[in-house]
């Protein structure tokens, strides 16, 4: 990747002296570069003062980094001749490969990376914007770049985007002032990818934190390796994902030939590699600003200092929102602040200051630095409700503060004038992030102070909860099955893995079922046992409650006669009986085998009312007993499993565990296994259940 990304030397194929031309154009953004510079088209012997040449072959040396400023049509004898002279690396802005949808194009990109591949050349795009590295000049790119004010001066963000524009987009924060090192897009990414690029910065000195927007690849695993390097050198990894919905993953497609995939999953995966993904893409640099300039957090507590007793209001109420403390300041920070804030303040956090300030402009100093000084806040947040020159001294102020006590700042940027006075010289401290949402800061706070959770546990234990045989013996229950497996058989697998199941008789007439009923114990459920049914609800072949042989018999004519309705006798095995398990929470505990990530386990709320509640959370399998407790404990309705209605409090610990159960049953069995779900598992207190399974081996129709 050195050829590409610092290259000494770069070809311009398609150099062009007509304005306005790609040739042209990246010629022009080229002049600072500080590397040598060669130009290519046989049309000119000169263009300005570079001398150009007829050919890659012609060239007194053998660039480092080709740039094809050529159409679609000519891509092919590009790479050939780079390929032919040894060239490291090839970056082609032409458009209309795989992303026109179009077989024929599809396969000549398909052809190129092979070609690039096999000849060792590193091919960036096609359908690429380009590459801008401001330390070195190198603005490789057919667009305006944007302009910064200076190289950066020490350890900038990194962007990396799928998106071109939406990259450049990005850049022009540092017309604003902020620090960014690189920009980076790929286009189409028939070889070099967003999970090369990555990689590539997460090993960059240079670089302080990575920005990147995403749309989705064939093999996104790639890019959890990449992201594993950028957890190692502790660079904080930002993601904003695109292509979350059904349009936009149809539209991914069509853009780039990206593959969007689960949304769900790609949150679960992230969160597995501790990258932080962002809910918009106007805080994606904010964050990643953020973390680039804040050290490990020393305390969960977060206090405010604002001259405006409405800003201190909005960020109360967004630190609730986001889960964020703002815990009360120690006798020491208290008696500054009661000290040299009026009465018609708030001496506590979140802390009124007033607009006595401009009277007293050392008050403001005081109480910052004694919240800072507090061993109770990690970070200080300033609103910034005014931009103008007064207030612009405030901000070193507060850096120097930040410094003096190792923790960050942030100033939220509450007036509507964004790029007013001050601004800038909020970018530029090396201790002070600026948002320009109360709600984003929070929200970056919030994942702040969950990456540092996620790197003090350590490496990723290898545990394991189900016996060591239990992995052979339900591969052998899977492979007597059919296609869908019968509840019966998907509850004796899941009972391999040491999930506890409720017990069950099937019976082929009612009067069997009375006496197995008499003998458990009424009350008593039946369902259909059918290989043809699998969604039992649905199809009226259940019943519950049956509290005597007389509601029996009448309840299995009925479930028996909708059966019928819906599948043949010979697709019918008998009924099974169970014992009615008592009222609990109901949650539902499932597998999926996703196309890109391989298995993944899913919790969630349960019962018949799952699809409507959708309140869920989703891993990639195995998961460990935290990660599964983090999965519940994260769920909207996780409050009822704490007590609800009278209702004991359920054992979370042993919730967790069943978690991890079935999650290491879909790893194990990933060849095999489609589908589990495991709805509902009644929980009461310590007591947990599952009363009903679907296990598929291959995924379920209608």
């Amino acid at each position: 990747m050195r050829a590409l990304l610092d290259p000494q030397s770069i070809a311009i194929v398609g150099a062009s002296a007509r304005a306005g031309s790609f040739g042209e154009r990246t010629l022009r953004n080229l002049s600072g570069f500080a590397g040598r510079l060669h130009l290519v088209n046989s049309r000119y012997d000169a263009i300005g003062e570079h001398p150009c040449h007829a050919s890659i072959a012609a060239l007194p040396e053998v660039p480092d980094l080709v740039v094809a400023a050529t159409p679609m049509e000519a891509a092919e004898g590009v790479l050939q001749d780079c390929i032919t002279a040894g060239v490291g690396a090839l970056l082609l802005y032409a458009a209309g490969f795989s992303e026109t949808g179009r077989a024929e194009r599809i396969a000549l990109q398909t052809k190129l990376t092979a070609m690039a591949q096999r000849g060792g050349v590193k091919l960036v795009g096609p359908n690429c914007i380009g590459l801008v590295d401001y330390a070195r000049g190198a603005r490789i790119s057919f667009v305006a770049v944007p302009e910064a004010k200076a190289p950066p001066s020490r350890p900038a963000i990194g962007i990396v985007s799928q998106s071109g524009n939406l990259g450049f987009a990005l850049a022009q924060a540092v017309e604003a002032g902020m620090s960014i090192g690189r920009v980076l897009t790929c286009g189409n990414s028939a070889d070099v990818d967003v999970a090369d690029l990555v990689a590539a910065l997460a090993e960059d000195p240079a670089c302080s934190a990575i920005a990147l927007v995403f749309e989705g690849m064939a093999e996104p695993r790639r890019l959890i390796e990449a992201a594993d390097i950028a957890w190692a050198q502790d660079k904080p990894l930002v993601v904003y994902k695109l292509a979350t919905g059904e349009q936009g993953a149809q539209a991914a497609l069509s853009h780039t030939g990206s593959l969007a995939g689960s949304d769900a999953t790609y949150r679960a995966a992230f969160a597995r590699a501790g990258m932080v993904l962002v809910e918009g893409f106007e805080g994606l640099l904010e964050c990643a600003s953020f973390l680039a300039k804040a050290p490990a957090p020393k305390a969960a507590g977060v206090a405010v200092v604002s001259t405006s007793g409405g800003s201190a209001i909005m960020a109360a109420d967004r630190a609730e929102a986001r889960g964020v403390a703002l815990p009360q300041p120690g006798a020491e920070a208290q008696a500054v602040l009661v000290a040299r804030i009026p009465d018609f303040g708030s001496a506590r956090n979140p802390c009124d200051v007033t607009a006595q300030v401009l009277n007293d402009p050392e008050s403001l100093r005081a109480c910052a630095g004694a919240l800072l000084a507090d061993p109770a806040y990690g970070t200080l947040i300033l609103p910034n409700g005014y931009a103008y020159d007064v207030a612009t001294p405030r901000f070193a102020m507060l850096s120097a503060l930040a410094e003096q006590h190792g923790k960050p700042a942030c100033v939220v940027w509450t007036t509507q004038w964004l790029e007013g006075p001050g601004a800038r010289e909020v970018e530029a401290e090396p201790r002070v992030a600026l948002f320009r949402s109360m709600d984003r800061c929070l929200a970056a706070i919030a994942a702040w102070q969950a990456r540092a959770a996620l790197r003090a546990e350590g490496p990723r234990p290898v545990e394991r909860a189900a016996a060591p045989e239990a992995a052979a013996r339900a591969a052998a229950l899977l492979q007597a099955a059919g296609p869908v497996l019968t509840e019966r058989e998907a509850k004796a697998v899941l009972a391999e893995y040491g999930v506890p199941v409720v017990q069950e008789l099937l019976v082929a007439d009612a009067e069997e079922a009375v006496r197995v009923a008499e003998r458990i114990g009424y009350p008593v459920v039946i369902k259909v046992e059918s290989p043809a049914l699998p969604h039992k609800t649905e199809a009226g072949v259940i019943r519950l409650d049956l509290r005597d042989a007389a509601a029996l018999r009448t309840a299995f004519a009925e479930v028996m006669a909708n059966a019928r309705r819906a599948t043949s006798d010979d697709r019918i095995n008998g009924v099974l009986v169970q014992p009615m398990v008592p009222q609990g929470i109901e949650m539902v505990i499932g597998a999926r085998r996703d196309p890109l990530f391989g298995p993944t386990v899913v919790v969630g709320l349960g019962g018949i009312l799952v699809e409507l509640l959708r309140d869920s959370g989703v891993a990639l399998a195995p998961v460990t007993r935290a990660e599964a407790r983090r999965l519940i404990e994260g769920l909207r309705g996780a409050a009822l499993l704490r007590g609800f209605r009278g209702m004991p409090a359920v054992d979370i610990e042993r919730l967790a565990e069943v978690v991890q159960r079935v999650a290491e049953l879909a790893a194990d069995q990933a060849g095999q296994i489609a589908e589990i779900d495991v709805n509902p598992v009644i929980c009461h207190g310590a007591r947990l259940l599952a009363v009903d399974a679907l296990m598929a081996r291959s995924a379920p129709h209608g």
